[in-house]
């Protein structure tokens, strides 16, 4: 990972990398499992408050290094003071290891969504919201409506496995659900979403014209990233573009989404 030094603003591009207290971390299951993960915080300052980030579907690719998560650490403990924590669910791997246990298509892991939240519970990080995206919109629905969660955002729901019960549970939890619906999604379009979230009274689906499951591109990144601390931090304007402190550049290409 290159590094530049303060001086002028530079753009915050797909690679950036802005200052943070990165550490790697473990969470322990109630059915014995260790899942490895990360939590990022502000560089600073204590947290106004934490994500709790959920994955895509691992049998297709998603982990916790998936693109908006890792960009989502990247970038908002320095421009939000958000704390940003990442895991792989069971059975998962990515650069960071690999998760004891096997994938269970979303039923065991139940308690690995328990661990996280109790993981940010016992390490006093404020106020959580979960944010899933595509598969980890489904755990947040199935598993997510603890009372030390604050609210959730859906990114891409497919709404495959939770069900109209996992709805209503939602419902009756009566906790903020902020669903971010592509236009061009693959699974669930914004209006059918609005159709099958209507049954959850606080639940607010947001259409973002032209974006796709995948939320590829700089634009769409911005989007999801300027909803998820509009959502979590009222009042708080967009995220800026540039920054003027170090900057960071990770491995790679700056084509890649």
């Amino acid at each position: 990972m290159s590094t530049h030094s303060a001086g002028a603003s530079a753009e915050i591009r797909a690679l950036s990398v802005l200052p943070a207290r990165r550490s790697e971390i473990e969470l322990h299951t109630a059915d014995g499992l260790t899942l490895v993960g990360e939590l990022a915080l502000p560089a600073e300052r204590d947290p106004l408050a934490t994500l709790v980030t959920l994955h895509p579907l691992p049998t297709h690719g998603g982990f916790m290094d998936s693109h908006v998560l890792r960009k989502a650490a990247w970038r908002l403990p320095a421009l939000a003071d958000l704390a940003v924590l990442r895991f792989n669910t069971r059975g998962t791997s990515s650069p960071r290891g690999r998760s004891d246990g096997q994938f269970d298509g979303g039923d065991a892991e139940r308690f690995d969504v328990a661990a996280a939240i109790e993981f940010a519970e016992f390490s006093g990080l404020p106020h959580p919201w979960l944010v899933g995206w595509s598969f980890g919109t489904e755990l947040a629905l199935m598993h997510g409506a603890d009372p030390a969660v604050e609210g959730a955002i859906l990114l891409s729901p497919p709404l495959k496995r939770a069900t109209d019960e996992d709805l209503d549970s939602w419902d009756r939890f009566g906790r903020p659900l902020i669903a971010l619906v592509p236009e061009l999604d693959d699974f669930l379009r914004p209006e059918e979403a609005r159709e099958r979230f209507a049954r959850v009274r606080q639940a607010e689906v947001i259409g973002v014209d032209g974006a796709k499951h995948l939320w590829v591109g700089e634009a769409s990144v911005r989007r999801v990233l300027d909803e998820i601390v509009a959502h979590v931090l009222p009042g708080h304007g967009p995220l800026p573009t540039t920054w003027d402190g170090a900057i960071a550049s990770a491995p790679g290409s700056d084509d890649e989404r």
